[in-house]
């Protein structure tokens, strides 16, 4: 017998197959028709490609190889720019400076002879891009095959999920270079450590403790004994009162995560890099997120740049667009990714969960459109529960995850940190708006910093940021609402949290209780990007009678 579509890991059903576009910029997927409730779907519902046949996707091969050359030629100008690091390296060199400056003015040249020439191509190349997108549904999905299927689920016994989010800043080299360095390298070291092979054994839940709300002057506790910054001066903290470092660091990645919400993988080769390591751990990934070309009388040239991985079927997806993105976020098609995953089945019915992805507009001055952001993404994730839901449908969990650009201890903020999404939604984290739980620390780091001595590993990074002056000097800082920073500050400040996990309890029938069974800040990306992941242990247990 032929291996099925889903056995291939090839391309499930043709245009009329279940999986169809719902409007511009959805892809809904539904167990087939007649399918009882009780058996699970088939593994793979999705097709891989986002065009609707082979032919479109040629010509979206060809338009983007046409346009490569011009683009290669701008990335390579904009690396021609030096970093800080770079002129310090300069100047140490007794004639270091007047050749460098030689080698990147001949380079320059060179560069940009090879624009000028490529520019008719990619002009070809455009006109044809344009007309492709159009037609291109708004993610690619990928399918790892020989996964076993979710297994049944025993309501009556307590079941553990667990989420990490982070942004990765895998933007073109050219500009990538000035924050967090160099794209390919930090894409092949992130694809490693994210899904590491062979995992740890299921359980094993290493760097995500619960926090201990009782302690207002602990980072979570002390599982591990005082740890000092050695040799670093830059920080200031005599070793003798250096504090233990809190169970909410963690150096690693959690090896048992069932999903992973990722933000700006914009970098098509770093996409692909993840695809491929994530898939011998996540079977189900849905990457280049996004309705590109022109939309709205506005050029979009990146997609979203969110990457959703799953242990668990995808049953259903959907993406939407902001309407609202301004100045350099206007470039990119920064959106909502919805989907419901099937986690099981329970006395004959479906047992789901639904996760929402998005990273919001950028800017510190524009929270105003933030704001509306906020409010159309919880419009969104109600919506596409109330599609999806069906009748028995039993609902283990809701969560939300991403950059959402605004912290919850800035003046500057405040109008986010008000916003109706954290009466719906819970942030583990948060006390109330402008107060976040002592534990709590931020995940934004100061990237002119980020490749000094003391935070260079995650080790280091790890005792730097559990003291107080480690925080002080490499965590951003609260701001202003013109992003300025606030001089009104309490110091030594937790820093700036602005990539979150949050979850919202569901009462249906039967129920289930959500409970937080662990927070953890993950230093694993040290020198790899500006912000630090996230992740979030949710317990899923009977809801007492």
């Amino acid at each position: 017998m032929a291996p099925s579509a889903a056995e291939r890991g090839g391309h499930a059903g043709c245009a009329g197959a279940p999986g169809q576009e719902q409007g511009e910029a959805a892809l809904t997927l539904s167990p087939l028709p007649g399918t009882p409730a009780s058996r699970h779907p088939p593994a793979m519902l999705l097709r891989e490609s986002p065009f609707p046949s082979r032919a479109l996707a040629a010509l979206d091969c060809l338009a983007r190889g046409l346009l490569t050359p011009s683009f290669w030629a701008v990335n390579r100008l904009l690396d021609l720019k030096q970093t800080t690091a770079e002129r310090r390296r300069q100047q140490r060199s007794r004639c270091g400076r007047c050749r460098g400056c030689t080698g990147r003015a001949l380079a320059g040249m060179a560069y940009s002879a090879l624009l000028l020439l490529s520019l008719p191509p990619a002009a070809l190349g455009l006109l044809l891009w344009l007309p492709v997108q159009a037609v291109r549904r708004p993610f690619a999905y990928q399918y790892t095959a020989g996964t076993a299927p979710a297994e049944p689920w025993d309501l009556r016994q307590r079941r553990t999920f667990t989420f990490v989010s982070a942004n990765l800043c895998l933007l073109p080299s050219g500009l990538a270079k000035f924050s967090t360095g160099q794209t390919p390298q930090r894409a092949a070291y992130i694809a490693r450590h994210l899904a590491p092979a062979p995992p740890d054994p299921p359980g094993a839940r290493a760097g995500l403790v619960e926090p201990r709300h009782g302690e207002v002057n602990s980072y979570g506790g002390t599982l591990c004994g005082p740890r000092q910054l050695p040799g670093s001066v830059a920080v200031e903290v005599p070793a003798e009162v250096a504090e233990p470092a809190p169970a909410v660091l963690s150096e690693r990645f959690p090896a048992d995560a069932d999903f992973v919400c990722l933000q700006e993988v914009f970098e098509a080769g770093a996409a692909a890099r993840l695809r491929r390591q994530l898939g011998g751990t996540f079977p189900h990934v849905l990457s280049e997120v996004g309705a590109r070309g022109l939309r709205g009388g506005r050029l979009k040239l990146l997609d979203s740049g969110l990457l959703l991985a799953s242990r668990y079927p995808l049953l259903a997806a959907r993406y939407h667009g902001f309407p609202n993105g301004a100045r350099e976020d206007a470039l990119a098609a920064k959106g909502l990714l919805a989907a419901q995953v099937l986690l099981g089945s329970a006395q004959g019915q479906r047992v789901v969960g639904y996760i929402g992805c998005t990273h919001l507009q950028a800017p510190a001055a524009d929270a105003a459109i933030r704001d509306a952001q906020l409010t159309l993404g919880l419009r969104w994730l109600q919506l596409f529960r109330e599609a999806q839901e069906q009748r028995g449908d039993v609902v283990a969990f809701d969560v939300l995850c991403g950059d959402l650009n605004f912290d919850n201890c800035s003046r500057g903020d405040e109008l986010n940190q008000r916003h109706r999404l954290f009466e719906v939604y819970r942030d583990p984290c948060r006390r109330q708006p402008g107060q976040d739980a002592p534990w709590a620390i931020g995940t934004l780091l100061n990237y002119l910093k980020i490749y000094e001595e003391p935070v260079s590993t995650p080790e280091k990074l790890k005792r730097t940021l559990s003291q107080p002056a480690g925080r002080q000097r490499y965590l951003a800082g609260p701001i202003l609402s013109n992003g300025q920073p606030d001089p009104a500050a309490a110091s030594p400040w937790q820093g700036r949290r602005v990539d979150y996990i949050l979850y919202r309890q569901h009462h249906g029938a039967p129920p289930l209780q959500t409970e937080v069974a662990g927070v953890s800040f993950i230093t694993q990306l040290a020198t790899r990007s500006d912000h630090l992941p996230v992740a979030l242990r949710l317990d899923v247990a009977p809801a007492p009678p």
